[in-house]
Formats: C-alpha cells, sequence, structure tokens
C-alpha cells in the first residue's frame, strides 16, 4: 500500500506543475492575449513585464516565458531556490523563506521598482504562488527587516492561521496587500496564481499584492492581540499597528480602490485540482476514490484525530478497496522543542487513533515537498505505526506532546522525502484500506 499512496501523491503533484497550470490559463489567440477570461490586445500593449514571487514561481515564469516569448520585456521573479531557473529574460532571484532575509528586500525593492516604472501603455503580468508573502519583504517605512522577521517567527509558532498570518504582514508591508497594484497604476495588472490556502481568496494568497485587501489595521491589531502577542512586538511595530488603528497611517487599497480597476486576478491552480488527479490514480490502482474536503484546516493534531475517525468509519462501510482523499492545511502551534511539521504532526497524531487497525495505511504530505524546518514533505502512518514504535522503545505520545514528529518518523521510518517540488497548493492526506 506504501508504494500506492506514493504514487497517488506524486500523480496530485504532478498535476499541481506550476508550468502546466500556467499553459491552461494563458495562451496566445491571435493579437490578443487570453489568461482566463481576460484578454489583452497586444497592439496596444508597448511593454510586457513580467514579475512575480513564490515556491512556484520559477516554473510559471519559465512557462509564461513559453507563451510570450520575445514579447517579454523584462522580469524578475524572487523564489526559495532549488530548482533550476529556465527563464531567459525573466531573471530569478533567491531569498529566505519562512523567514525573510535581506536577499528578499532586495529582490521586492527591485519588482516595486520595476512595477512603478510601468506606463499606461504596459502590462504587468504577476505570478504568485505560496512562500510569496515570506519572499516579497519589503517593510513599510519604520518598519525594519529584524522587526519583521521576528514578528514572522512569533506568529508561526503561535498556532495563527495563514490568512491571520498574512493581514498581520499586509500591514507591516509596503508591496502587500493591494500596494504592488497600486504602485503599478495605471498600467494593466493581471495577475496568475498558485492557491496554497484554503478558498482560495485572492486577497490571502502570498497577501495579495495585487488584489483588493479587506482587512484593516485594526484586524491585525485584533489577531495580535487575540493571540497575546501584542507586548512582544517591537516596539516600531506596535507604534505602527496602533497609529493604524487609529487612522494615522495610510490603509492598505480596498475593494473598489481605483488604482485597482485595472487589475485582474486568474486562478490557475489548486489543492481541488491536486485532489482529482489523485482520485484518478487511486481508480486507476483498483480503489474507490472519495475525497472527504479541500478544506481541511485547525490545529493538526486535532484535526488528525477528528479525520482519523470521521475516515476509518467511511473505509469500514466501504465494499472493496478504499482511498480517502482530503487536502487543506493544518496549523501547529509549538508547545515543545522537537522538529517536525504540520504533515509529519498529523501523520503522529493520526497513527495514535489507527492504532491496532489492520490495513490501514494514511499518507500525509505537502505538496511543495517541504514540510516545517525539516527536509521531508510529510510520513506515513498506519495502524501497526504505534506497534513498531513501541518495540524501538520509541513513545509516539510523548514526540507528539514535544512537536517531534519529525526525529520519530526519522527514528521509526515512514518520512516521505521528495525535496523541493516547484509547486505548492497545500498539503494532501491519503487514506487506503484494501
Amino acid at each position: 500500500m506504501q508504494q500506492h499512496a506514493l504514487r497517488i501523491f506524486h500523480a496530485a503533484v504532478r498535476a499541481a506543475d506550476p508550468a502546466l497550470c500556467v499553459r491552461r490559463v494563458l495562451r496566445l489567440r491571435g493579437p490578443k492575449l487570453m489568461a482566463g477570461g481576460h484578454a489583452v490586445d497586444l497592439r496596444r500593449i508597448h511593454r510586457i513585464i513580467v514579475l512575480g514571487a513564490g515556491k512556484a514561481s520559477a516554473r510559471m515564469a519559465e512557462a509564461a516565458e513559453r507563451v510570450l516569448g520575445a514579447r517579454v520585456t523584462a522580469g524578475l521573479i524572487v523564489s526559495p531556490g532549488g530548482l533550476p531557473a529556465r527563464s531567459r529574460r525573466i531573471q530569478t532571484v533567491e531569498a529566505g523563506h519562512p523567514v525573510p532575509d535581506t536577499r528578499g528586500v532586495a529582490g521586492a525593492r527591485r519588482i516595486a521598482a520595476l512595477a512603478a516604472g510601468a506606463g499606461p501603455a504596459d502590462l504587468v503580468l504577476f505570478l504568485i504562488s505560496g512562500g510569496a508573502s515570506a519572499l516579497l519583504p519589503l517593510p513599510a517605512a519604520g518598519v525594519t527587516l529584524a522587526a519583521k522577521q521576528r514578528v514572522t517567527r512569533t506568529l508561526l509558532a503561535c498556532g495563527a492561521n495563514i490568512g491571520e498570518i498574512n493581514t498581520v504582514r499586509k500591514h507591516l508591508s509596503a508591496v502587500k496587500g493591494g500596494q504592488l497594484a497600486r504602485l503599478a497604476h495605471p498600467a494593466r495588472v493581471i495577475t496568475l496564481a498558485l492557491s496554497d490556502v484554503v478558498g482560495d481568496p485572492p486577497e490571502v494568497i502570498g497577501s495579495g499584492p495585487t488584489v483588493a485587501d479587506p482587512s484593516s489595521f485594526a484586524d491585525a491589531l485584533a489577531i495580535l492581540r487575540r493571540y497575546g502577542l501584542v507586548d512582544r512586538l517591537p516596539a516600531g511595530v506596535r507604534t505602527r499597528f496602533e497609529a493604524g488603528a487609529a487612522g494615522r497611517v495610510t490603509e492598505t487599497p480596498k475593494p473598489g480602490a481605483p488604482e485597482l480597476a485595472g487589475a485582474d486576478f486568474v486562478l490557475a491552480g489548486n489543492n481541488r485540482l491536486a485532489l482529482e488527479a489523485a482520485a484518478d490514480q487511486a481508480r486507476e490502482l483498483g480503489y474507490a476514490p472519495r475525497i472527504l474536503t479541500a478544506a481541511l484546516a485547525g490545529e493538526a493534531r486535532d484535526a488528525a484525530r477528528v479525520w482519523a475517525a470521521i475516515a476509518l468509519e467511511q473505509a469500514r462501510q466501504a465494499r472493496g478497496p478504499v482511498c480517502l482523499l482530503s487536502g487543506g492545511e493544518t496549523t501547529v502551534t509549538l508547545r515543545g522543542a522537537g522538529r517536525g511539521g504540520r504533515n509529519q504532526e498529523f501523520a503522529l497524531a493520526a497513527a495514535i487513533a489507527m492504532d491496532g487497525e489492520r490495513d490501514t495505511l494514511l499518507l500525509s504530505a505537502g505538496t511543495d515537498g517541504i514540510d516545517g524546518p525539516t527536509p521531508a514533505a510529510g510520513a506515513i502512518a498506519t495502524g501497526g505505526t504505534l506497534a513498531r514504535a513501541r518495540a524501538l522503545g520509541l513513545d509516539a505520545r510523548a514526540a507528539l506532546d514535544a512537536n517531534d514528529s519529525y526525529r520519530f518518523f526519522d527514528s521509526l521510518g515512514g518520512l516521505v522525502n521528495t525535496g523541493p517540488t516547484g509547486t505548492n497548493v497545500m498539503d494532501l492526506q491519503i487514506l487506503l484500506r484494501p
């Protein structure tokens, strides 16, 4: 079953290949460029500037350049590296993720300058995917990179979801939350996005640099208060949020803002696309696939317990081989000093819930091939995982309490190692039962 689970997972990742996703929505039709349902008459376009950021941005840029060819006047994308850059007209620079670094600041500053230099007869094609929030860290006036790094680390450890984290990020940035599109105005802006967030809201994907931001400074401050973080903020950050909530700092562009009138958004790929491909592969392998949800969220260990209970009940009722699938993105609140990621923690909590279940296998992994601060994409657990762990003197519950899922699976076996995949459409869970 393990090989079947891996084949199903890899089929899902292939379906979310950024180049394929871009080619599905971006094409030339005579003198017009079609981007989803939007058409641009290239006879009226003076320059095409391709910008972008994210884990999938390098592959997206490669595909965009293949479509546009010599029409690309200039281009720059920021990626976390790990994959070769094959674009010739679109430059690729590497930067830190998930904590922003000076390379990201330099790249974001160059992207902001290119956007600001666009004129009314220019087209800015913006390519965004998961990871862009960290990769485009241009701090707002009065905010330092060190302050942004500290806030990012604090948010990642507190259990906040990606929407909450990005609401805070947008209000510390000079480009997020529609501000990059504001810089590019009055140029035409088209964004192609690979979604790494539940529900695919454009304003959350990569903190929405080119789309309207419905959130406010007051919302960001409320999130920080909810997690008890206000007193832990750098002084400059706290001052900025309090001033913004009081209306003394310019807000991000809101829905209906005139400077966003020429900006359009196209969803090029998402988790549902990957799940459908996983279901097709499972069917080819002889399983009856069922997609439980594409919106799995919440604390990883809690979500795993509920998910396992539902999945096991459905599996027991099935006649013949069954494959249960879900997608989404959980969170982890760090309580211990261990090492792991949300998928490994999910698999460990599910292993505890599935203890003793015969002929049951679960794979949970990130489509980007990176799970937290580890080299693994995720992990595989079975109904016999805990029995094998006990035989080796490993304590699953103690590992879960210490957020130490990586070392647990590294010692026991079961890590899923793919390396960076070049895409990112959240996580996948696959349960097989023959």
